[in-house]
């Protein structure tokens, strides 16, 4: 065998790793839970575990945009937080419907994300740089907007979507936050793998200047996929509100954690160009599943953090191994 041969060889099963041990390891947490807890497999607890972490799927996939053109949003959690409280906000103090709220509170979102991208693009800052210093302002924004108070009192049409249920055939009663990730996901599958966009996303992230060369907007893709980003967060924060059934300050806090781990369980690159919608929903559920699981089980708070980190390190470690062999 050739050392070309060995390589390519150790790409491939790097790239396979990367694809499958995630969904293996969902399997077998979920073997080893229903083992240890007979509340594990129980309908209600399943379908707590998707309410709770629709929020978090959604934020996941506005990661999974902007860590495929090679980005990162750290501001998400403080958009989220500020997406709930100027929706009910606009409910509660200005009197507007529902409707009107949403719209707005969406705008809203896409604009602190198109300014993330301005940041990047236009500003020559570091992604990290650019986010990190978002997430202050956004959460800023949202204690100065709230005076540092819960926002309640937004009414049922606004509630009803962070708890009510739909009855879908064959599949019984869904939560409504459920159905809403569904469809971000459904879209957001589409866009990578139907629309000339969604190429283009995985070009910018594979190389830019490469893309440029080829005639791609590196720039645009970089503002709308960031715009992509905080639109999502705001609607995260909007049902995540609905579900608790205000609009709290402090929302939010270590959600962009939980979406770079749940991007980089499933399998998208810390370097861009590579990483699907799929397998960013699997690694977001591993995060729930662990979560709910542990809960169960009683296991302490530390030690969650703990265990979370070190699922967290071996992800990241088998991404970079396997793009080191890719550079070879």
């Amino acid at each position: 065998m050739t050392p070309s041969t060995t390589l390519s060889w150790q790409v491939t099963l790097g790239n396979v790793l990367r694809r499958t041990v995630v969904l293996l390891f969902l399997i077998a947490l979920g073997l080893y839970f229903s083992s240890e807890s007979e509340q594990f497999l129980t309908e209600r607890n399943l379908t707590n575990i998707a309410q709770q972490n629709a929020h978090v799927i959604i934020v996941t996939i506005g990661m999974t945009l902007t860590m495929l053109v090679g980005g990162i949003d750290l501001s998400v959690g403080s958009v989220a937080a500020l997406g709930g409280a100027v929706s009910a906000g606009l409910i509660v103090r200005e009197g507007l419907p529902i409707e009107a709220a949403v719209i707005l509170t969406l705008a809203m979102g896409f604009g602190i994300g198109l300014t993330n991208g301005a940041l990047v693009v236009f500003g020559k800052l570091p992604p990290f740089v650019a986010t990190l210093s978002m997430m202050g302002v956004a959460r800023g924004l949202t204690l100065l907007y709230t005076n540092g108070k819960p926002i309640s009192g937004m009414g049922e049409a606004y509630t009803r979507w962070g708890r009510d249920r739909l009855s879908v055939p064959v599949v019984g009663d869904v939560p409504l936050p459920v159905i809403v990730a569904l469809a971000v996901v459904l879209l957001a599958l589409l866009l990578l793998t139907r629309t000339r966009f969604g190429l283009h996303i995985y070009a910018v992230g594979g190389h830019q200047e490469t893309s440029r060369l080829a005639g791609v907007p590196v720039s645009r893709v970089q503002l709308l996929t960031y715009g992509i980003s905080g639109m999502l967060a705001a609607l995260a924060g909007m049902l995540l509100a609905a579900r608790l059934y205000s609009a709290q300050p402090q929302m939010g806090v270590g959600l962009e954690l939980d979406a770079i781990a749940s991007s980089v369980l499933g399998g998208v690159s810390l370097f861009g160009g590579v990483g699907n919608v799929p397998g960013a929903v699997i690694g977001g559920l591993l995060i729930g599943v662990l979560g709910n699981g542990m809960n169960l089980l009683r296991v302490a708070s530390y030690q969650q953090q703990m265990i979370q980190g070190i699922v967290l390190v071996v992800a990241v470690t088998v991404d970079m191994y396997t793009k080191r062999l890719e550079r070879r």
